[in-house]
């Protein structure tokens, strides 16, 4: 990506009858959503979900009956093949590893040993296409958060030399207390409450990479990762990336989760205090630590190349001069397949993560279809795949278009659809930087409704769905949904059930159909979604990034501006 930095608000693109526009404003075309139906999204759940489909991992069963079941409905709701050879489906080609559990890595200071057991204290995955990767007595150096940031004077390297190393690194950003206020974070450093990409684990294992790390471990904190040591667990399974020239071998050695209890057992061995070190890594002064100890581990992996799928179908533009132009809807078809068993089921059914998604997106695209003209622009209804694998299938997209980005007017992502009921909000992941606010807003309104700022910036959801990997190559997208104040409901109730949905059912077999579902939510905002998208199709000018969004110069490259 070309910036590290700031949350933001996914922008949709309007393209316009002479080219690209500056600053447009949504433009409010009278439009009312066909029916959207939740008891159609329901069935759709219900097959996905189901326990045939064996919790939808890529390169499985669960995959094939997957990709057929949407582009036969696609086919169903009056789409025309998405890809340009006439088919349904793109072709994402992809790595996955499985590395072997039963190994453990080992910290050594002279004589006196730890030994972190695999899953329980320890997870670390390979993603260069090797057989057997090691760390042979690696030097381990606490790095802080890891993060070089030039725009807010931080630089947690300082340029020393981690060539081969073992690094250990705190998740999120650093909590940079606002000087005015110490109770709260400065609102001008790293987003203050918000995280930015500096706090994603993604961006941890890249910058290790860049400073030539041979491994790259974080210490797990339920808050600051936003779900607890349990999902990290998941990833015990296989993994899959996508194929590069290179076969990974640029990227770090090793990446994986450390607990805190273990990461607080290897300090005192080094003769250092975990939260006094914490405290240090929130000042620009700090420097690197070494710690006097090695890292010990090996990983076999077991290897495969296959074909995952991105599947695509297409409703063409009324406009001639315009139909070549795309607003794009996606959503992640992809869940974690069968896994560990939790409570005698280990199969992890995705069905609110992200059946609901797909389900909607089905059905928008029939309340699409059913128009008796098309909007001017052509749309796209994009179902990826692997998206818990670290957004593969959409980025595979972003970067492999099947229609021209610079010819993409934006992406309106759908993960994870709003199961409790009617809410009076709309929340907008970073709101406030492009014009989409203003489809968004508007839109809202129109139901009585008004958008706010996620509740839980800190959480970084900005960077944990399929609209990211399109932002980073400067197509602007939105990931909006659902609110915190649900209708007949006490003040706090949406972020309750939300807090114990991640709790107990997040990335866990328990993520089912339950009898309390409530999907006239769903239903309100996919009737958002379908008025933003039409108004996006029909519009005069081009929205665009508000200024100062790192993603702003990109797009206007791409655009030539």
């Amino acid at each position: 990506m070309t910036s590290r930095s700031t949350v933001l608000l996914l922008s949709v693109w309007l393209a316009t009858t002479s080219g690209p526009g500056l600053g447009a404003q949504a433009t409010k075309v009278p439009v009312t959503a066909p029916s959207i139906r939740a008891a159609a999204i329901l069935n759709h759940v219900k097959v996905l979900a189901s326990d045939q489909y064996e919790g939808r991992f890529p390169g499985t069963k669960g995959e094939q009956l997957s990709i057929s079941y949407i582009a036969d409905q696609f086919k169903k709701a009056g789409l025309k093949p998405g890809n340009t050879d006439g088919t349904y489906l793109q072709n994402v080609p992809v790595v996955g590893i499985t590395p072997d559990p039963n190994t453990a890595l080992t910290f050594a200071k002279g004589s006196t040993t730890q030994t972190l057991k695999f899953k329980d204290d320890v997870v670390a995955w390979s993603k260069r296409v090797q057989r057997t990767v090691s760390l042979d007595k690696s030097d381990v150096v606490f790095v802080g958060y890891g993060v070089q940031a030039p725009e807010f004077n931080w630089d947690d390297y300082k340029g020393v030399d981690l060539t081969g190393k073992t690094v250990i690194v705190l998740v999120g950003d650093p909590p940079v207390p606002d000087l005015a206020d110490p109770s709260k974070l400065d609102p001008k450093t790293f987003g203050g409450r918000a995280m930015t990409y500096y706090g994603r684990w993604t961006y941890k294992y890249e910058t290790g990479a860049e400073q030539k790390a041979a491994a790259v471990l974080i210490v797990h904190e339920t808050e600051p990762a936003a779900y607890p040591f349990s999902v990290v667990q998941s990833k015990v399974t296989e993994q899959f990336d996508l194929v590069t020239p290179d076969k990974n071998m640029s990227r770090v050695a090793i990446e994986g989760w450390i607990t805190l209890d273990q990461t607080k057992k290897l300090c005192a061995m080094a003769g250092q205090d975990f939260d006094a070190l914490k405290k240090l890594a929130v000042t620009r002064a700090f420097k690197p630590v070494p710690f006097g100890v090695t890292a010990s581990m090996t990983l076999t992996n077991t290897i495969r190349t296959i074909d995952s799928h991105n599947v695509a179908g297409k409703l063409e533009g009324s406009d001639p001069t315009l139909k070549d132009e795309y607003v794009i809807f996606t959503s992640h078809w992809d869940h974690y397949g069968i896994g560990p068993e939790i409570d005698g089921d280990k199969i992890y059914n995705g069905a609110l993560d992200n059946a609901t998604g797909v389900g909607g997106l089905i059905e928008l695209a029939r309340a699409y279809a059913t128009l008796p003209t098309p909007p001017k622009r052509s749309l796209l209804f994009l179902s990826v795949t692997a998206e818990e694998q670290g957004l593969v299938g959409s980025d595979y997209y972003a970067r492999n278009p099947i229609y021209p980005l610079a010819k993409t007017l934006g992406v309106i992502n759908m993960d994870s659809l709003n199961i409790y009921g009617k809410t009076r909000d709309l929340v907008v992941v970073g709101l406030g930087n492009s014009d989409l606010d203003d489809y968004a807003r508007d839109a809202a309104a129109e139901q009585g409704r008004v958008v706010r700022p996620d509740p839980s910036p800190e959480k970084g959801g900005y960077f944990r769905s399929d609209h990211f990997p399109f932002a980073k190559q400067g197509v602007p997208a939105i990931n909006a949904g659902g609110g915190d104040d649900y209708v007949g409901r006490p003040a706090g109730w949406g972020q309750q059930v939300e807090a114990e949905y991640t709790a107990k059912h997040y990335h866990k077999p328990s993520d089912e159909i339950r009898p309390d579902w409530d999907l006239t939510g769903a239903v309100q905002d996919l009737q958002i979604y379908f008025v933003m998208g039409y108004r996006v199709a029909q519009a005069d000018k081009f929205p665009d990034w508000k200024p100062g969004n790192p993603f702003k110069a990109k797009r206007d490259t791409m655009l030539g501006r």
